[in-house]
């Protein structure tokens, strides 16, 4: 079977998925896919393409919604797809975040023009369609890391006491009476939730501003 780009790219992303980046190497890639590793420079330029390939991928996963739907349903549409693609891939959120890859393809880009264009079809100008862009990728990032925090990186330190009990004995309603009040939600709620949540708000909020 002929090695063409997508399939290198395919291959380092699973590798970066189960090893994290920092194990990514083009030697592991080549070995993956069963060529020597200077065959991958026919595909991939160097390294850093390698990476922005990959995140790439992940961006690509996302279904880009009709657009005649209304704009509310497409925002939505893509925040949650782009939160389940993230979602299953965390190593490429931190890559992200640490702006140590970009999604360089025609595919991300059209993924990215699709949630721009449903801003601004909120009525939205380019300047407060661009930080909205920016809230929500934060938001998306925020969510994917905190729910995912601990895959694919070295087991945490060992604690004498858990966080959750130390949590339930520091806390008393004399001396921190809000966070004792809240503390219950805050063990009981997850990640996903809270992207929802956070994700009607700023719909709502766009809806507003428009």
């Amino acid at each position: 079977m002929s090695l063409n780009r997508g399939k290198v790219l395919d291959a380092a992303l699973r590798l970066a998925d189960e090893q994290g980046l920092a194990a990514l190497s083009m030697r592991k890639v080549a070995a993956a896919v069963g060529v020597e590793a200077m065959s991958l420079y026919n595909h991939v330029a160097n390294k850093g393409d390698l990476l922005d390939g990959l995140t790439a991928r992940v961006f690509e996963e996302v279904t880009v919604p009709d657009p005649s739907l209304p704009w509310e349903s497409r925002v939505r549409s893509l925040a949650e797809g782009l939160y389940a693609s993230f979602a299953r891939h965390p190593v490429v959120v931190r890559a992200l975040a640490a702006q140590d890859a970009n999604p360089r393809s025609a595919g991300a880009l059209r993924v990215i023009d699709a949630l721009l264009h449903a801003l601004l079809d909120a009525g939205l100008s380019e300047e407060v369609a661009a930080r909205s862009y920016r809230s929500l990728l934060g938001m998306l990032f925020g969510s994917v890391l905190t729910g995912t925090a601990g895959t694919g990186t070295p087991a945490a330190a060992a604690r004498v006491e858990p966080v959750v009990a130390y949590f339930r004995r520091m806390v008393t309603p004399e001396e921190l009476p809000s966070l004792h009040r809240v503390l219950p939600a805050l063990e009981s709620g997850d990640c996903v939730q809270d992207f929802e949540h956070q994700l009607n708000l700023l719909i709502t909020g766009l809806g507003s501003a428009s």
